[in-house]
């Protein structure tokens, strides 16, 4: 269903296709009882501005016609309006994408979407490194905190803009070790208890009826809105 909505998104160029699969997404979080509020808002709150970046020069520079000019000399400096749709239409795009990773991340379990890469074929290594990653990510940042909550505690007074650098490189070299460290005796540990590079799970997942239909339905989806985006 992801892979499909995904494909089907990154394929349209009509604005009113990717409307509606925003529609459907925003069906299917609330059908997973998420809070619609957040749901939005985690989408929608940095993507204007990230793409934002990326898309403003194709504004000015998609030519005939503008929207309006601003004389610069010699130079006119005019929004295009092409260009403005284009901006309008990736953003979109890009909008609906982030929905469905969001969606996808809040409503399946971690060790489901392991599995699922596994399902289709992602190399081992890959998957380790991302199951790896993101267990002991919070650990380091945990460790992070507590060493700038312990500094903070143990200063007194205000410090020099060198004695505040020298203490955050100091900091990142020790987590670097840390990290090093960490690594060597988590490896030791899994080889010790015959890891041989091999993902295992205890959980065996089988397609029941609800989720063959919901594959034929969200790929009927991906296919009308791919189809009907050449004619819209």
């Amino acid at each position: 269903m992801f892979l499909a909505l995904i494909l089907a998104a990154s394929l349209s160029r009509s604005l009113v296709i990717l409307v509606a699969l925003y529609v459907v997404i925003l069906g299917v979080a609330y059908a997973s009882q998420l809070p619609f509020d957040f749901f939005v808002k985690r989408v929608w709150l940095g993507i204007p501005f990230f793409a934002g970046i990326v898309i403003i020069p194709s504004i000015f520079i998609a030519g005939a016609p503008y929207l309006f000019q601003i004389p610069l000399g010699p130079i006119h400096l005019g929004v295009s309006i092409p260009g403005l749709f284009s901006a309008v239409v990736f953003v979109a795009r890009v909008g609906v994408c982030v929905s469905l990773a969001v969606l996808l991340v809040l409503t399946t379990p971690w060790a489901d979407l392991l599995k699922s890469l596994q399902a289709v074929y992602v190399p081992q290594v890959f998957i380790l490194l991302l199951s790896m990653t993101y267990r002991y990510i919070f650990l380091f940042l945990h460790t992070a905190n507590g060493m700038f909550e312990a500094h903070k505690s143990r200063t007194v007074g205000r410090t020099q803009g060198n004695e505040h650098r020298r203490w955050i490189s100091g900091s990142m070299g020790y987590l670097m070790n840390r990290s090093f460290k960490m690594s060597n005796d988590v490896y030791a540990a899994m080889s010790a208890r015959g890891f041989t590079g091999e993902i295992r799970s205890y959980s065996a997942y089988h397609m029941t009826m609800t989720d063959w239909i919901a594959l034929v339905g969200s790929i009927g989806v991906a296919v009308a809105a791919i189809v009907a985006g050449r004619f819209i």
